[in-house]
């Protein structure tokens, strides 16, 4: 299911959301415009790197960039193709004006930021040895789906089903089933080598959204809320 829109309208203009969304896209521009090379060194430097991350692992001095841990903040806004910034910023626009909405824009930013690390450092803690950059805006993201699932798991999604159109379904439907097949895939990636789909930032994103949202929402804001906005 491809999520298109949801019927949920907001108070605030989703600044933050909008500005993380034309970030990625202007780093993604400005990564597809270096020289193509066989060593890929902007997701190297950028890029979140397990066994840098645990000291496991030290890159060229010719190549370092940044701190280590510091890619943990940087690796979120690089992507490896257009399908994977497309995908990433859909559901970005999608769920994230909601989560900005019941937070403000500064507790929204610290959210988005927390749990894009605590999705990169899920990641990472799965194969502490690896040398494959991680990179991508969805740990985040997962986190603004996680959040959502709590607080709006009645709101109707239009959603794309590739082969059978377009239809409206409950939000918790379409998040409960993303959710599971990260679970799965991630089960089934366990013990492969080499780069791929990071689903343990997934997983880790979207538990650190759900545990997050409490402190971070507005205290009149109710958990699973109505399929509309609440009044006050």
């Amino acid at each position: 299911m491809i999520p298109l829109h949801d019927d949920n309208p907001t108070d605030l203009t989703p600044v933050v959301t909008i500005a993380s969304i034309v970030a990625c896209v202007l780093v993604f521009l400005y990564q597809i415009s270096l020289p193509a090379g066989p060593d890929n060194s902007f997701a190297f430097q950028y890029g979140a790197i397990p066994a840098l991350l645990f000291g496991q692992a030290n890159l060229p001095e010719t190549v370092v960039a940044i701190p280590a841990y510091a890619t943990l903040f940087t690796s979120m806004f690089l992507h490896g193709g257009w399908m994977h910034l497309i995908g990433n910023m859909l559901y970005l626009w999608v769920f994230g004006n909601n989560i900005e909405d019941v937070m403000g824009h500064v507790k929204y930013a610290l959210f988005y930021l927390a749990c894009g690390i605590l999705a990169a450092l899920s990641h990472a803690l799965t194969d502490p040895s690896s040398t494959v950059p991680m990179i991508g805006a969805s740990g985040a993201i997962s986190g603004v789906l996680g959040a959502y699932l709590l607080l709006f798991p009645r709101a109707r999604v239009l959603v794309l089903i590739p082969g059978l159109g377009i239809t409206k379904v409950a939000a918790g439907f379409v998040l409960g089933m993303w959710f599971v097949m990260q679970l799965f895939s991630g089960g089934m990636s366990i013990g492969s080598k080499g780069g791929g789909v990071a689903f343990f930032a997934h997983i880790g994103g979207f538990l650190a959204g759900m545990a997050l949202i409490g402190p971070f929402k507005r205290r009149d804001v109710p958990f699973f809320a109505p399929g509309h906005r609440w009044n006050g």
